[in-house]
């Protein structure tokens, strides 16, 4: 059986703070389970866009405004990904406007089913312990969901990596609970993924 692919898409203006730590905490369990991992950063592949932000120009969409751009390059390892783990930082009670950008273009995928049947979860970290945490992961779910994915859960017990997702309040290194919940959700992704592959049509 061919290695699976899990892609982390790191929707964070900050490559290198809290959501990457727990995104690579997840990353490097798929690593050890035995896949191929990959990290994508929101706001670096939109450094090539004019606008980055989806004007719904066509319908259905052509994706005209990211052909030969770094957007196309992240839409065709995300369309060969057996799971993807969405990772932001909470702003204003949801996911930042960089993760919801990457999806908002993403419309020609969903027309074309390249998501369909995926392996998802999500992590996300707040400044405070009750700080929009779930209500940003739902919002994720909510974008995996539109594009027919499987989203992952809480596993119970030893593979409880949280009822909807991976919580943390930063900073993400003192926070063990989270640390702990973003490697089983990493492990549960991997599985879920195994399981399910003839699904995915590639």
């Amino acid at each position: 059986m061919p290695k699976l692919l899990i892609v982390a898409i790191n929707g964070s203006p900050n490559s290198e703070g809290n959501t990457s730590f727990l995104l690579q905490q997840a990353l490097d369990e798929c690593a050890t389970q035995g896949a191929d991992t990959e990290v994508l950063y929101c706001r670096e592949i939109f450094k090539d866009q004019r606008n980055p932000f989806c004007v719904a120009c066509s319908s259905p969409c052509t994706g005209k405004c990211y052909k030969n751009k770094e957007l196309a390059n992240a839409y065709e390892l995300i369309s060969r990904a057996d799971g993807l783990i969405l990772g932001s930082p909470v702003y204003f009670g949801t996911v930042s406007a960089q993760l919801k950008t990457f999806f908002d273009k993403s419309r020609a995928l969903r027309t074309e089913k390249k998501l369909l049947n995926v392996v998802g979860g999500a992590i996300t970290c707040g400044a405070s312990r009750f700080g929009g945490q779930e209500t940003t992961i739902r919002a994720m779910h909510d974008i995996m969901l539109v594009h027919g994915m499987i989203i992952v859960g809480d596993g119970y017990g030893e593979d409880d990596c949280g009822h909807m997702g991976a919580a943390a309040q930063r900073p993400a290194e003192e926070d063990d609970n989270a640390i702990q919940r973003s490697r089983i959700m990493g492990k549960r992704i991997f599985e879920v993924a195994r399981a399910t592959t003839r699904l995915r049509k590639r």
